[in-house]
């Protein structure tokens, strides 16, 4: 769990994510109840599936970057790390939802 929730590298990228919704509470130290966190209303009264899949793709990306960091002998960027996760949810977005048609760029900055 100290990996994808409370470590120091892996820990603000949570923290941005929250600040996109204007979400702030304590961060939960387990993670059953860090999921379900995600499960909450989070915009105008809204419970959002996209806050949900947003949880398991920031959390595959840590696990995925972090294979790299020791099996590859990358080194870690926080910033890839989100935005390869973004890219990751878009893509999951867009094999759901026929009618969505915004360009990653688009999504990705709103």
């Amino acid at each position: 769990e100290h990996l994808f929730f409370n470590c120091s590298k892996t820990l603000p990228l949570w923290w941005e994510s929250m600040s996109w919704v204007n979400l702030i509470t304590v961060m939960p130290q387990n993670h059953r109840d860090h999921f379900l966190q995600h499960g909450m209303k989070v915009v105008d009264g809204v419970r959002s599936k996209t806050w949900k899949c947003w949880w398991i793709a920031l959390t595959w990306t840590i696990w995925h970057h972090r294979n790299k960091v020791v099996f590859q002998d990358t080194t870690f960027h926080g910033t890839k790390l989100l935005e390869d996760a973004l890219f990751l949810l878009w893509s999951w977005i867009k094999a759901m939802d026929k009618d969505f048609t915004l360009h990653f760029n688009q999504w990705s900055s709103n």
